[in-house]
């Protein structure tokens, strides 16, 4: 089957080499990366360039006809479909993995080990009052609390504000935004009294680094692990990554086979390797109907943040009907 892909393309990209341009989220970043290595190693007539602007970014010029590919770590806002409409841009919605959006502190901060999601609220809404750790619990350090965390073209932007504060986009002004989850891992290794929030992947990278703090929904503090995530009790930060597919995109031969090959089995070692959880087999090939059908639209526009994924898995089921 691999050879056979390999040998088709290699014949129809002929000795041209082909571009395939994806962009958006930092988070999904590193699972596109990841599969197009794998890919072009298979089909060196075929560059996969991938960026990151932040899923807002990135919807931006995929709405307007510029990119291939979409990185999404939230589902399409109505504001960005009506774009993407109105330029005549359809796509196929394709979920890829599961992420477990992780708050961050520095390994020298051995009091907050964990946060109830109330707690976490009443730091990051608007108009916060905290700004010394001893404000949020008696007995903590009486030091200054310096935040980082993603900004707003950001789909965990986006994700966690809706989460945690209820409201997607509401959030404190002053800590530092970035659409590159680098400098947050930067910020918070830097500084014993800092805290900030980003995609598993880039904590799992950086263990040694920093350190992921337990959250408490109101069932028990909850570390944010693989396990965690399936079993469904990491909540309410556990979300679904997307890829987003220009329909006229895929008429092209690379194109569809590089999004083809993103669903394989053979691409599950890429995305186990980037620390993020991949889907049930069956999502998989969910996907691949949808693409061979060329389904186009947004099933999980409204989808709820927090949905586990034992019940997002079923949502992904009724496309298909």
């Amino acid at each position: 089957m691999r050879k056979a892909l390999g040998l088709a393309i290699l014949a129809l990209a002929g000795t041209a080499l082909a571009q395939i341009r994806a962009d958006g989220s930092s988070t999904v970043y590193p699972i596109t990366q990841a599969v197009a290595e794998e890919f072009t190693a298979r089909n060196p007539n075929i560059r996969v360039v991938v960026a990151f602007s932040g899923t807002g970014g990135g919807f931006k010029k995929f709405c307007r006809g510029e990119t291939d590919i979409q990185n999404a770590s939230r589902p399409i806002m109505p504001e960005e479909l009506k774009v993407c409409q109105k330029n005549g841009v359809a796509f196929v919605e394709i979920p890829v993995a599961y992420d477990a959006l992780t708050v961050i502190v520095n390994p020298r901060n051995t009091w907050a080990t964990c946060l109830k999601t109330q707690e976490l609220k009443a730091i990051w809404e608007p108009n916060s009052k905290i700004q010394r750790w001893s404000q949020i619990r008696q007995g903590w350090p009486n030091q200054p609390l310096r935040l980082y965390g993603a900004g707003a073209d950001s789909g965990t932007f986006d994700y966690f504000t809706e989460a945690i504060v209820g409201k997607a986009k509401a959030i404190r002004t002053d800590y530092q935004p970035t659409e590159d989850d680098n400098v947050t891992i930067r910020g918070v290794a830097g500084d014993t009294y800092a805290m900030g929030f980003l995609g598993y992947a880039y904590y799992e990278e950086n263990k040694d680094k920093v350190k992921a703090v337990a959250v408490d929904d109101g069932k028990g503090c909850v570390l944010p692990t693989r396990e965690n995530v399936l079993n469904g009790t990491y909540q309410p930060l556990a979300r679904p990554l997307f890829i987003y597919v220009n329909v006229k995109s895929l008429e092209r031969p690379e194109v569809k086979a590089f999004v083809d090959f993103y669903l394989s089995p053979a691409a599950r070692r890429a995305i186990r390797s980037t620390g993020y959880i991949e889907l049930p087999a069956e999502a998989y090939a969910i996907g691949q109907e949808l693409v061979k059908r060329k389904k186009t639209g947004t099933f999980f526009m409204e989808l709820p943040a927090g949905t586990p994924l034992s019940r997002f898995v079923e949502e992904l089921r009724k496309e298909l009907r």
